[in-house]
């Protein structure tokens, strides 16, 4: 069994692009999600509308990943084109491609460190560090990874943290965020004007809070739940932190397709450069990637991940508040 640099270069043979699928994946996936949209518009009862909005979030989010994977330049890194439509969709989804770029992939060299992870992902205190730190602290870091917050992703993850905040702390570097919020509102005011706030509602928000929500949670779940592993400088390296900090979700063939295969994030983290749709081929193919830590989309296993807070150094995994008081009153920090 192959481990360490082993298996990362036992990946790359994968690492290598169909550009003809990658256009077919790209441009039907546009295609549908237009025709999604569009039917949020068209004369349509309004239970058909509202399936339309839901079906169209679920293509924004496909759409989504696979804008991930052509900013990794996993797919079409040679083609202007790519990168140019690429970039629209990044200010249409309300994630420019100068933020996206700069804090994921800040994320993926640091994944899984106690110290420096938190750009590019939720933050995560010891026990030790949440215990002493001050109220405000407390609040903004729980706020960060509170339920309602992934929830709402839409207007914090994204419209907020990746468009207000980072034009607001480097205007210069990230213009294309104050272009993605400004387009936003023209968006929704074109809309509301011409057909109407029902319109408004149906064919971008509900649309943007779906493919936001469902995003801002696999994102959060796929690095912590309960299995996770976090380590200091001396204990980190980074095919470790791909494999044992990095879930693989487990969704029924339909799912998968909506997420673009971002289920196998083990593997994705292992080799970034790898395609969307040849990351089951490498599990298949590599026994090595088959005994992955996994999650899953059942109401049980979302409730398992939503209630983790922060590592426990001396037990090695992630508790809950309860655990938190609990270990506070037996040994005060």
């Amino acid at each position: 069994m192959r481990n360490g640099k082993e298996i990362i270069l036992a990946t790359k043979p994968y690492a290598v692009d169909f550009p003809a699928k990658s256009w077919w994946c790209v441009l039907s996936t546009a295609f549908l999600l237009a025709a999604a949209l569009a039917g949020t518009l068209w004369s349509f009862p309004l239970a058909g509308k509202i399936v339309c909005s839901i079906l169209a979030g679920l293509l924004y989010l496909r759409l989504f990943v696979i804008y991930h994977d052509q900013q990794h330049l996993a797919i079409l890194s040679h083609s202007r084109l790519a990168e140019g439509l690429m970039r629209i969709f990044g200010i249409l989804c309300l994630s420019p491609s100068s933020v996206w770029k700069s804090s994921h992939n800040h994320h993926h060299n640091h994944n899984s460190r106690l110290f420096g992870s938190h750009i590019g992902s939720f933050p995560v205190m010891t026990r030790a560090q949440y215990l002493k730190s001050s109220r405000s602290a407390r609040f903004k870091y729980l706020f960060m990874r509170h339920p309602l917050t992934i929830l709402f992703g839409y207007l914090f993850v994204f419209l907020y943290g990746m468009c207000l905040y980072p034009w607001a702390t480097k205007p210069r570097e990230h213009l294309d965020c104050l272009i993605a919020f400004l387009v936003h509102i023209l968006l929704a005011g074109i809309l509301a004007w011409f057909f109407g706030w029902p319109a408004l509602f149906l064919s971008l928000v509900i649309p943007l809070f779906i493919g936001s929500a469902i995003g801002t949670y696999l994102f959060y779940a796929q690095h912590n739940f309960p299995a996770v592993s976090f380590n200091d400088k001396a204990g980190w390296t980074y095919e470790k932190a791909a494999l044992e900090s990095s879930s693989f979700m487990k969704t029924g063939r339909l799912m998968a397709w909506f997420t673009a295969n971002i289920g196998y994030h083990h593997v994705h983290h292992l080799n970034a450069r790898i395609p969307f749709y040849r990351l089951p081929e490498v599990v298949r193919n590599l026994p090595e990637l088959q005994h992955a830590k996994t999650t899953s989309l059942s109401p049980a296993e979302i409730y398992r991940c939503l209630r983790l807070k922060v590592w426990d150094v001396g037990s090695q995994r992630m508790i809950g508040l309860r655990e938190i008081r609990i270990a506070e009153s037996a040994h005060p920090a």
